[in-house]
């Protein structure tokens, strides 16, 4: 294949130099491929090596042979120009023939060596970089100016930005009116003259709804929430795809611009999904050698009234054959109805019946609330609830003789945000999360009024390549203000170890010491502090080691007062990556307090935090 100057055009890149002919009978003969790359550029080789269609064959039949062999000078072309190389020579031979000036029909039916040599040719630079007109605030990429290297990639990316400039500004038929991408050969330079025809400004039109069978049209319309009469926005449509999504109705969800303007200035748009199974049965399971098994299952309905509104009941049995607690269980009820008041808020209803039984006190308790989350952007989410809680339940010595028993009401108010910038929900790799949440009460007759306030921040760096090491840190706090401590539901008070605060410790087992007469019982604190930090490290592709340490401390009325202690465990981990979150395998000790002591085991799904 020889040099030649031609004009060529880079936004639409397309070399079809060959197609692909099917030779009956043909017999599996291929001996091996030459790859060359003259020049000695290691960048510029491993690239045309990840193109390489002939690299890549499985195949030994010979037509699939002359067949890649044909479709590799399009395939190293392109690959070429995304590095701003626009003067290659392309040999690619079949038994010493070249590929290209063989005839489909005169395929051989035997291939026994394939030669690939490539002279990647002089780095293009750009000369010219005109897009216009642009729209205010459009920023191109920083390669794209005169002096910089001539990639492909680096011109489609800005086309690709002025044309969006445009649409973000209402725009929506944006488009490339014209073009002209010289190459000057001689120069090595690369001339770049785009001009846009930005069109009218667009507002929103009628939205069609299709492939709803059994959610109601006037549902999806509400939820996706498209602002008809608005100016049109890219952004509008991607929202309104996601909040399609989020409720969990439909497996896949698309939006597609209308072709032709409705007068005067309208764009219409059509809004097809594709339903999900309507119900799920979920089990979990969790095991720790020191809290017992976890047993979790849960029955969702995704669209109860045909209105996207989900329905989830779901029990636990926890701490089952646990060493120092007896058996808990759980049985509750949610419903979730989507776009209430506006297009990102739903209102949520829920009541739970629990029974704990924590060694040194049992518990009765029903809980119930109304209240509404807001989703105020794919990171940030709001909520708000009223509820009210009954808890009854005794409370017990060391030597688990009764002491007591106690009665709890309350009306709660509970406001939370959560900002979640982490890479992904199960291993994260980058980012930060942040769940805070504050809780006003009012107690009703011996129960105290007051306000409970909780933070936990999780942060994540990665480093090396592909992140294969990640250094992972946890910071809880807790308090209640307004309350005294035995006047607080016990519920409400905090208590640490086990696998959500210090791994090594027993469950809750580090509290505040109450004396009762000759003997004393064990309560949560209204302080509490937890911090951990792990090392994550990726062996193989599956699999990963952790090592750990965690640390807890808990006081009563004042941080770090004389009625609080500390304590800290350590320990290593085992990780296997199944694609939806890794199997988690951690073996802990205590390091540090009086709460406990040997070594303990926990088995999960996902990260610890």
């Amino acid at each position: 294949m020889s040099r030649s100057v031609l004009r060529k055009t880079l936004l639409g890149l397309s070399v079809c130099l060959a197609a692909s002919w099917v030779v009956p009978n043909a017999s599996a003969a291929l001996d091996g491929v030459t790859f060359k790359v003259a020049g000695g550029d290691e960048d510029v080789t491993a690239t045309l090596r990840g193109a390489s269609l002939l690299l890549a064959l499985e195949s030994t039949e010979a037509d699939d042979i002359f067949a890649a062999a044909r479709g590799e000078y399009g395939r190293l072309i392109g690959a070429l120009y995304a590095k701003g190389r626009y003067s290659p020579v392309i040999s690619v031979k079949i038994d010493g023939r070249e590929a290209s000036s063989i005839a489909p029909l005169d395929a051989p039916s035997r291939v026994g060596k394939v030669e690939v040599s490539v002279e990647p040719g002089p780095v293009f630079r750009f000369s010219k970089t005109r897009i216009d007109p642009l729209a205010r605030g459009t920023d191109l990429p920083s390669d794209f100016k005169p002096g910089e290297v001539a990639e492909s990639d680096v011109v489609r990316q800005a086309v690709d930005a002025a044309v969006e400039g445009w649409r973000d500004k209402g725009y929506a038929k944006a488009e490339v009116a014209n073009q002209s991408v010289v190459a000057d050969h001689r120069a090595s330079q690369l001339a770049v003259d785009v001009g846009l025809a930005p069109g009218p400004r667009l507002r929103f039109g009628a939205v069609a709804i299709e492939g709803n069978e059994r959610t109601r049209t006037n549902r999806v319309r509400k939820i996706a929430g498209l602002p008809e009469g608005e100016r049109f926005s890219p952004a509008e449509i991607e929202r309104a795809a996601n909040r399609l999504r989020r409720t969990g109705t439909f497996s896949s969800v698309s939006i597609a611009e209308d072709e032709n303007v409705t007068p005067p200035d309208l764009l219409g748009t059509t809004i097809s999904v594709v339903e999900e199974k309507p119900r799920r049965l979920s089990f979990g399971a969790e095991l720790s050698s020191l809290d017992g098994l976890n047993l979790k299952a849960s029955w969702m309905h995704r669209n109860m009234f045909r209105g996207a509104e989900k329905l989830v009941i779901d029990a636990e049995i926890a701490q089952i054959a646990a060493q120092n607690t007896g058996v808990d269980y759980r049985l509750g009820l949610s419903l979730e109805r989507p776009a209430t008041l506006t297009p990102d808020t739903t209102l949520r209803f829920s009541v739970e019946y629990a029974h704990l039984d924590e060694g040194f006190f049992t518990a009765d308790g029903v809980e119930t609330s109304i209240g509404f989350s807001h989703v105020f952007s794919d990171e940030l989410t709001g909520r708000i609830d009223i509820g009210y809680e009954h808890i009854d339940g005794e409370f017990f010595a060391r030597d688990r003789s009764r002491i007591g028993s106690f009665l709890y009401r309350t009306l709660t108010l509970p406001v939370g945000v959560t900002w979640d910038k982490r890479d992904s929900k199960t291993d994260a790799k980058k980012g930060f999360y942040i769940d805070a949440e504050v809780k006003p009460f009012l107690g009703f007759g011996t129960t105290g009024s007051g306000l409970r306030a909780y933070g936990d921040l999780r942060t994540y760096y990665g480093v090396g390549e592909e992140d294969k090491l990640v250094f992972a840190g946890r910071v809880q706090a807790g308090a209640v203000f307004g309350s005294t401590l035995l006047n607080t539901p016990r519920d409400d008070l905090f208590l640490s170890g086990g696998g959500g605060t210090v791994r090594g410790q027993p469950y809750q087992s580090l509290g505040i010491t109450v004396p009762a007469g000759a003997s004393s019982y064990t309560i949560g604190g209204n302080r509490f502090l937890a911090g951990s930090l792990e090392a994550r490290m990726k062996v193989t592709e599956n699999i990963g080691v952790v090592g750990f340490v965690d640390a807890g401390r808990v006081d009563q009325d004042a941080f770090f007062g004389a009625n609080g202690d500390w304590h800290a465990g350590a320990g290593f981990g085992l990780r296997y990556d199944t694609g939806i979150g890794p199997i988690r395998l951690d073996v802990a000790a205590p390091v540090s307090g009086k709460t406990g002591k040997g070594v303990q085991i926990y088995v999960g799904l996902g990260q610890a935090f």
